[in-house]
């Protein structure tokens, strides 16, 4: 049997109705910068909108190494139909004594309410669920960031609750709104 080790050194590639997941690559450079580089991209966001490609060429490094070091993983989200890359989705952490982790994303503005993230989203539900076998998959957005909750929602997660002033983020604390799936969740479904 497979083991989370190995599915996140080796990331595989998810397809959707109109996107591919898939690890980055440094020849996404470019097309990462594009929407890096936008203050509206990073504004809910833990990373400060990126100032030069190479900014983006050494997070792409890191991603890289998260690789090689079998770390939660971060896919690139590409366009099916051209291979542009308009956003990335991956792990934030993971904890397997729970069967649990947590999710983020970040998608380019033009692409923004087309629902590209909810797809992103729901596979990486699905991957979660079927290839790591977890039982709970959680993210969180800022409450000023209320269309990432919506994205939540329509990938089948629930809102828990608010967490007030979690994260320290641009110079302010700011509270976020916890959703979460489980297991049975999507069990239940008909």
């Amino acid at each position: 049997m497979q083991t989370y080790l190995d599915v996140f050194s080796h990331l595989p590639t998810l397809l959707t109705s109109r996107l591919t997941l898939r690890p980055v690559r440094m020849s996404d450079a470019e097309d990462m910068y594009e929407y890096s580089r936008d203050p509206e991209v990073a504004r809910h966001v833990l990373w400060d909108a990126h100032t030069s490609i190479h900014q983006t060429r050494n997070y792409i490094r890191y991603l890289i190494r998260q690789y090689r070091n079998a770390a939660p993983g971060t896919f690139a989200i590409a366009l099916r139909d051209s291979g542009k890359v308009i956003g990335t989705i991956g792990f934030m952490w993971l904890q397997m004594d729970n069967r649990s982790a947590e999710v983020g994303y970040s998608l380019g503005r033009r692409y923004w309410n087309q629902g590209y993230m909810t797809e992103a989203l729901q596979a990486i539900v699905e991957f979660g669920f079927t290839r790591l076998n977890l039982n709970r998959i959680e993210a969180q957005h800022e409450c000023d960031n209320p269309a990432s909750g919506r994205v939540m929602l329509k990938a089948g997660m629930q809102r828990e609750g608010t967490l007030r002033q979690r994260i320290f983020n641009k110079g302010r604390f700011v509270d976020v709104d916890l959703y979460a799936i489980v297991r049975s969740d999507v069990m239940r479904r008909p």
